[in-house]
């Protein structure tokens, strides 16, 4: 039964990154139906047309929701790692915590920056 707590996690994590990646090509592919139907109507696309569709799939804070998701779950991992109070679990969950933290950290940072560009 203790080998379904690791097992039942990393399936829980392949069915949410699965379903992640499955939205975003329905998304897109919807998108490529739309641009689709418009030019079969002879509809004319000008290039603001296409830009704005294109800004619709990038939204200007999609790198601070990341980065903020990835800094709860660092700190998430690392908060449960000290809860445990068993040492030998202590220091792989608190290096384990360390990954998203800091992609977390470089998302934000992205974010800020791309944000500061555009100003």
């Amino acid at each position: 039964m203790g080998e379904m707590i690791p097992i039942s996690l990393f399936i829980v994590l392949g069915v949410i990154i699965g379903l992640s990646l499955y939205f975003r090509h329905k998304t897109r592919q919807e998108l490529q139906t739309t641009v689709r139907t418009a030019i079969d109507h002879g509809q004319e696309l000008t290039p603001e047309v296409l830009e704005g569709l294109a800004d619709s799939l990038n939204s200007k804070f999609g790198d601070l929701r990341r980065g903020v998701i990835s800094i709860a779950i660092g700190i998430a991992l690392l908060v449960f790692g000290f809860l445990l109070g068993e040492e030998d679990a202590e220091r792989p969950l608190m290096a384990i915590s360390v990954f998203p933290f800091l992609i977390g950290i470089v998302y934000v940072g992205l974010w800020y920056f791309i944000r500061r560009k555009e100003i």
